[in-house]
């Protein structure tokens, strides 16, 4: 080979690993702005929520990004989302982002609506709107969609209930749901869970009661409104079941409470009791049109299982331990209740 010939080659060998470098240079820049944009760690911290509103569009969704700091650089994950056609496929949902999670992983979980659900605990909630209220700040849907749904004679009708009685449908729980379930979605789930607690054995015992399920709810409203102590809930649901088969009024404190709406009362006085309402039974026969509050399980199951007694009368034992004294004739209950009148005036408690 001639000094010409190997100095050509020297020269294109040159050329050639030059080119090389800018190449894998070109290469490593894509390669890392790729990287970048698709499968860097971008969320800091555990925990954290994506809310994608119905109805929201993209520009939305950013927008939320940015309010709540969410990601650590919102432009790579917008020129994911480009990429990825996320304008085109948003599913609306609750995304819990993780640590570490990339623009990939969260544009895909967007768009497949793998959204975490919300863990949904009620019980012993007093009214309709209290449960709206709660419900709304759990789902999507502000409390005046639930409460229409509550409200409405032809809605709840559907599902075997009326207005009054329609709280009675709800079985203290807990329960998952997605965050953008709708009012009428969740209470198509409760009916379901309403069904399924209702037992052939359960609809026997309140068959055996003569009381329906609603009327079974709405008894241990107030047993579980009377009862501190679980254990007292048997042989309370067995008094008013002696009241109720005897035909004298319940005369139950909370019902008084209730029809007052004032829940600060220690002491039900004689101005309360002149409150003209279907929910005070010292006025009104019977059970109240609808539960004082959401009952708890145990208080459904112990008007379903009642404690087999003989009495009419109780009142708070004047210890104010909680416990209640119980009494089958007047004469005794009056001697219990003046225990607890001389207690509650020794400390001052008059309302």
């Amino acid at each position: 080979m001639t000094t010409e010939n190997t100095k050509g080659l020297k020269k294109n060998t040159k050329f050639i690993f030059a080119g090389l470098l800018i190449i894998l240079a070109i290469a490593g820049f894509y390669g890392i702005k790729f990287y970048r944009v698709y499968f860097a760690p971008n969320v800091s911290e555990n925990g954290t929520f994506l809310y994608v509103h119905t109805g929201a569009n993209i520009d939305q969704v950013f927008q939320e990004i940015r309010d709540k700091d969410l990601l650590k650089d919102v432009g790579t994950f917008s020129q994911a989302a480009a990429q990825m056609d996320l304008a085109e496929r948003l599913k609306p949902g609750r995304y819990k982002l993780t640590k570490g999670m990339n623009n990939r992983t969260l544009i895909n979980t967007i768009k497949s609506g793998n959204q975490t659900p919300v863990a949904l605990k009620f019980q012993n909630i007093r009214k309709k709107d209290d449960f709206a209220g709660y419900l709304s700040r759990t789902f999507e849907a502000d409390s005046l969609e639930f409460i229409k749904i509550l409200d409405s004679a032809a809605l709840i009708e559907k599902y075997g209930f009326t207005p009054d009685n329609s709280y009675t449908m709800f079985i203290p729980n807990t329960y998952e749901m997605y965050w953008n379930t709708t009012p009428l979605e969740f209470f198509d789930r409760m009916q379901k869970e309403y069904t399924k607690f209702w037992t052939p054995e359960r609809k026997q015992k309140a068959s055996a009661l003569n009381l329906t399920p609603q009327q079974v709810t709405i008894l241990a409203s107030i047993v579980d409104g009377e009862a501190i102590f679980d254990k007292e809930m048997p042989t309370i649901a067995g008094l008013y079941l002696n009241r109720l088969n005897k035909g004298i009024l319940l005369q139950a404190d909370p019902t008084v409470i209730f029809a007052n709406n004032d829940f600060t009362v220690k002491r039900v006085t004689n101005a309360l009791l002149r409150v003209d309402s279907k929910y005070n039974t010292y006025k009104y026969a019977g059970l109240p049109p609808g539960p004082i509050m959401m009952p708890s399980i145990k208080a459904i199951d112990a008007v379903l299982s009642p404690e087999k007694n003989n009495y009419i009368y109780m009142c708070a034992k004047e210890d104010f331990s909680g416990y209640h004294a119980f009494a089958e004739t007047k004469e005794q209950h009056e001697i219990n209740a003046n225990k607890y009148r001389q207690a509650l005036n020794k400390r001052n408690i008059f309302r």
